[in-house]
């Protein structure tokens, strides 16, 4: 490469035709269930989405953290439509296979050390976080529950309390 010239990089959403080669044999096959019924004939309504648009739309989604709703229509196309794919997708199992083939080339390339991993998380409120945070942040600065300012009257109403029934 010349001096000063830069390599063009792809959108990080975008699935290059390397990666796609080796996620498309993942993706399974759009079939018909043998025992619907089904209202429209083979081949009717609209064509499937290219498996590989939909991928990006789904990198697009995991890369920028945005809703489905939120995905750019003029290039994805309906979000909705996506997303159903995408549960089609994960009920297949296809990002787990995913996972597993791109750990199993990592360990070809770099090797994982197995014996020295481990992980951790909880996921559960914690019991004893009201004293250190305090009160709901709702409730927090009521009028009632705030000290009067010095050299001023506490808050309260100008009459006690007001009988609407009887006549003046």
């Amino acid at each position: 490469m010349a001096k000063g010239a830069t390599k063009s990089r792809l959108p990080a959403w975008v699935v290059s035709d390397d990666f796609w080669q080796r996620v498309e044999p993942l993706i399974p096959e759009r079939r018909r269930e043998a025992g619907k019924e089904y209202v429209r004939k083979a081949g009717g309504g609209r064509k499937p989405k290219d498996p590989r648009l939909v991928f990006e739309a789904i990198v697009y989604v995991l890369r920028t953290g945005c809703q489905w709703k939120a995905l750019p229509s003029e290039r994805f196309g309906s979000p909705s439509a996506i997303h159903k794919r995408f549960l089609e997708w994960q009920q297949a199992g296809v990002f787990e296979a995913l996972w597993k083939a791109g750990l199993a080339e990592y360990d070809d390339l770099e090797g994982i050390a197995w014996r020295w991993q481990s992980i951790d998380g909880a996921m559960m409120k914690a019991p004893l976080a009201q004293e250190a945070v305090g009160p709901n942040p709702t409730d927090r600065g009521k009028k009632w529950e705030q000290a009067s300012s010095i050299g001023g009257r506490p808050w309260r109403p100008a009459v006690d309390r007001r009988d609407r029934s009887k006549s003046p």
